[in-house]
């Protein structure tokens, strides 16, 4: 029996100041037929690198992670498309599972990807943060990801299957780097419920850390983890409460704008 050629595949990513470890991720691509990288205006290697790798490179000003993405899976040149942040790297098995899924994908147009993460230097094989599904390999011209600033999703028209093999999503080079994305991410997840008419109470912001954070560590076992699931745990529950509090910061300066 001859075996079936998969279709090729184009890897897209979106960057900003991502050189850290793009070469690790941009080599665990060249299996792919592409890559196409937007870049909303890098100041450090991450072009150089991007090119020194063969990748197709635009640029987009960055104005939301739905849109900067879905522009990004718009470049594609092949029907089925990867998308991989700069900080993920796919393993050798996630390769051949995707090869093999796509040799053939009977009615799937779509496949969750497993990705993992790798904070404080541990791969936290316990909680919620271990091969937690994100669909990221998809036929575009089924869809693509919908406009929220911040936790965008696809929206795909067709059956969705899982892959078993997992990415690894290195994020955080240190605590540094965690604290100016965490900075970035809050405000504009608070924009996005001040844009949904969202409003957050005292109480709210007030119950939702110790709430979220025996949640995270207990009942998600982040515990089990070590040091790096504690901290992960509280950095968590600090998220939506700092979101929360900036969302009633914003809705502040609108009304003093509506006053003046």
């Amino acid at each position: 029996m001859q075996a079936v050629t998969p279709p090729p595949v184009s890897a897209v990513m979106i960057t900003w100041n991502s050189a850290r470890i793009l070469p690790e991720v941009l080599k665990a691509l060249c299996w792919c037929d592409e890559v196409v990288i937007v870049d909303s205006g890098s100041t450090d290697r991450t072009l150089d690198i991007a090119r020194a790798h063969g990748c197709r490179t635009l640029h987009r000003d960055f104005d939301g992670f739905g849109t900067q993405k879905g522009f990004a899976v718009c470049q594609a040149r092949n029907p089925w498309v990867l998308v991989v942040d700069a900080d993920e790297i796919v393993t050798d098995e996630l390769r051949d599972e995707i090869r093999r899924r796509l040799a053939d994908p009977g009615d799937c147009r779509g496949f969750e990807v497993p990705i993992s993460l790798v904070f404080l230097g541990r791969l936290l094989r316990y909680g919620g943060e271990y091969k937690m599904p994100h669909l990221r390999l998809f036929d575009k011209r089924c869809g693509n990801y919908n406009t929220a600033r911040v936790h965008e999703d696809v929206v795909l028209n067709g059956p969705v299957g899982r892959l078993s093999h997992h990415m690894l999503h290195d994020s955080y080079g240190s605590l540094h780097e965690y604290f100016e994305k965490f900075n970035r991410y809050t405000t504009a997840g608070a924009r996005d419920l001040l844009s949904r008419g969202e409003r957050g109470s005292i109480a709210q912001i007030i119950f939702r850390l110790p709430i979220t954070f025996l949640k995270e560590y207990v009942l998600k076992r982040n515990f089990l983890n070590g040091y790096p699931g504690f901290v992960w745990s509280l950095f968590s529950a600090m998220y939506p409460v700092v979101k929360y509090a900036k969302l009633r910061e914003l809705r502040r300066q609108q009304s003093r704008q509506v006053k003046i």
